[in-house]
């Protein structure tokens, strides 16, 4: 190549409909933390295996990377273009993979706003017909198949991250919160 880009005329540039918020990315460290390695289990739904298997060692709030494996059932959804206009992005409706396998996954754990533990997943996945595809995994409606599948985990510890709803974006994100 003689340097030039492929890509044909400039990279799209969003704005989000609110005010814009002078910190735009919000961060906190942790002094420590725990790394894990998890096997999540064949059967349970990819939330209740994150969910259950860190809430027996107190984690509640962590990153972790899924290491890929068989799903009896996967959903995902895709976020384009909001057609309203009311932000940058609209998730769409779910997307049924059925059977599929998870080539990599990367997966936050932290607080709801209603208080309950949420998992925000997002993977590429290959489906039972060899499509690649990606998107947001809904980690609820996701089981496992009959293979364990080995995630690795970072435990956030001093903060915490919870869903409220970011003004700038006009839609509710995983914010981390000092304790």
């Amino acid at each position: 190549m003689n340097g030039a880009s492929s890509y044909p005329g400039r990279p799209r540039t969003f704005k989000h409909p609110g005010r814009p918020n002078p910190v735009r990315i919000q961060s906190e460290n942790s002094k420590k933390s725990r790394h894990v390695r998890l096997a999540l289990q064949p059967g349970l739904s990819l939330f209740d295996a994150i969910v259950n298997s860190l809430a027996k060692i107190n984690i509640e709030n962590a990153s972790l990377t899924i290491l890929g494996g068989v799903f009896d059932n996967l959903d995902y959804c895709v976020a384009p273009p909001d057609p309203k206009k009311l932000s940058v992005i609209a998730y769409t409706k779910p997307i049924k993979a059925g059977k599929a396998y998870m080539v990599f996954g990367n997966a936050t754990l932290g607080e709801s706003m209603e208080g309950q533990p949420l998992v925000h997943c997002h993977a590429a996945i290959r489906t039972e017909d060899g499509e690649i595809k990606g998107g947001h995994i809904l980690t609820q409606s996701c089981i496992i198949g009959s293979k364990a599948i080995s995630a690795l985990v970072t435990s956030l510890e001093g903060f915490k991250l919870v869903q409220s709803f970011d003004a700038e974006t006009n839609i509710a994100l995983l914010q981390p919160v000092r304790e």
